[in-house]
């Protein structure tokens, strides 16, 4: 596998929106393993990822257009939402998405894969135009879901939100976010609820490693790149979903620094339901972590790896870094991590989860020449997961 670095990036790009069966646009890192999804990629990989369609649920294609002043139902959330920018680490680049807040000091609901790779971020408010430092309090890759907390930050206003299980096929709906990644008056997208209950699934070509996303909102509302981790709103201006993935006739361009190359009339966009968001977010909240949630920091071995037959096999590795030290080499694959065994990129990524800075790890891999070899690693702080 080929590493290209991106181009320079003399402003924030359109951050990550995961786009179904075309490429995926901001998000295709090249597997650096921390605690994250494919977290850190020493460069960005012209292999994207790729969104494909599971199991799906309700998927009748009611289009009921009802009456709905869409301005208005933004000028209600907006002052809820932030510009999430981010500086990519390994990579010298940034991206932007967005974020909605939950409590006035601080609290920002968003998607994992807008911070993923992250070492670094700030955030302004778009209700009083500051910009705040920010860190992660925690984050579950497994359902895109994020919590950031506000350095200092002191009486913003929030989202409303609905009761997500309410919601119908034929509701009228608004997706506002910070499209294009462009700052400034959120983007305003209506559309109508065309299905509940749909399930994605997202992959990474470079790696193999993939997750599945569930019980989502298709919406036929014009959601593009930057409007992750921000609201589908109803006609009363409360939060019903949080926006994660479009589809259908979309194609971004290379990387978080590329242009969008084509735009059909038919917009698909998907949203994780308010209710399952914000259940993992208190989760989060409550610094509860599980096989699924991640609190604090995250862990950094510093490889980047793919699929093989046998487990993941080290594509690069970075210098200095407990991989390095360990004594692992490009080409080597590894098998194994305390004990637990590795049968691919995703298995790695998923047990990187479980680990924090500071832990020492036992490595198993086979070496070029198909030895067998074992060695223990502290892990550091590394990139967001």
């Amino acid at each position: 596998m080929s590493y290209y670095p991106p181009p320079p990036q003399p402003r924030n790009q359109p951050g990550p929106l995961r786009t179904l069966g075309l490429v995926l646009a901001a998000v295709a890192l090249a597997a650096l393993v921390a605690t994250a999804f494919l977290v850190g990629g020493l460069h960005r990989s012209p292999s994207m990822r790729s969104l494909g369609f599971g199991q799906q649920g309700n998927s009748s294609q009611q289009n009921t257009t009802q009456s709905l002043d869409a301005n208005a139902v933004a000028a209600k959330v907006s002052p809820g939402l932030v510009d999430v920018n981010t500086t990519l680490g390994y990579q010298n680049a940034q991206a932007a998405g967005t974020g909605m807040v939950l409590t006035p000091n601080g609290e920002v609901l968003t998607n994992n894969h807008v911070v993923e790779g992250a070492t670094s971020i700030s955030v302004t408010d778009i209700g009083n135009g500051k910009t705040y430092k920010a860190s992660v309090v925690g984050y579950d890759r497994t359902q895109d879901v994020a919590v950031l907390q506000l350095e200092k930050a002191s009486g913003l206003s929030t989202v409303s939100t609905a009761n997500s299980d309410q919601v119908a096929v034929g509701d009228a709906v608004v997706g506002i976010g910070n499209a294009g990644g462009t700052g400034g008056a959120p983007s305003v997208a209506p559309g109508t609820v065309t299905a509940l209950g749909q399930s994605i699934t997202a992959s990474d070509e470079s790696s193999g490693s993939s997750e599945q996303l569930d019980g989502l909102i298709q919406v036929n509302a014009n959601i593009q790149s930057g409007d992750s981790g921000g609201a589908l709103a109803n006609s009363g201006g409360q939060v019903i979903g949080m926006n994660t993935a479009a589809s259908t006739g979309y194609q971004f361009g290379h990387g978080r620094g590329g242009q969008r190359q084509s735009q059909s009339a038919e917009a698909t966009g998907y949203a994780i339901p308010i209710n399952q968001a914000v259940t993992i977010a208190k989760q989060i909240e409550a610094k509860s972590s599980s096989s699924t949630v991640h609190i604090g920091s995250s862990a950094f071995l510093g490889v980047s790896v793919a699929d093989s037959g046998q487990g993941a096999v080290v594509q690069q590795v970075v210098s200095g870094a407990p991989a390095a030290q360990a004594g692992l080499s490009a080409g080597d694959v590894l098998t194994g991590i305390n004990d637990q065994t590795i049968d691919s990129a995703t298995t790695l990524t998923n047990l990187m989860d479980g680990f924090h800075p500071g832990d020492k790890v036992t490595l198993s891999w086979l070496d070029q020449t198909g030895q067998q070899q074992s060695a223990t690693a502290t892990l550091v702080e590394g990139p967001v997961g």
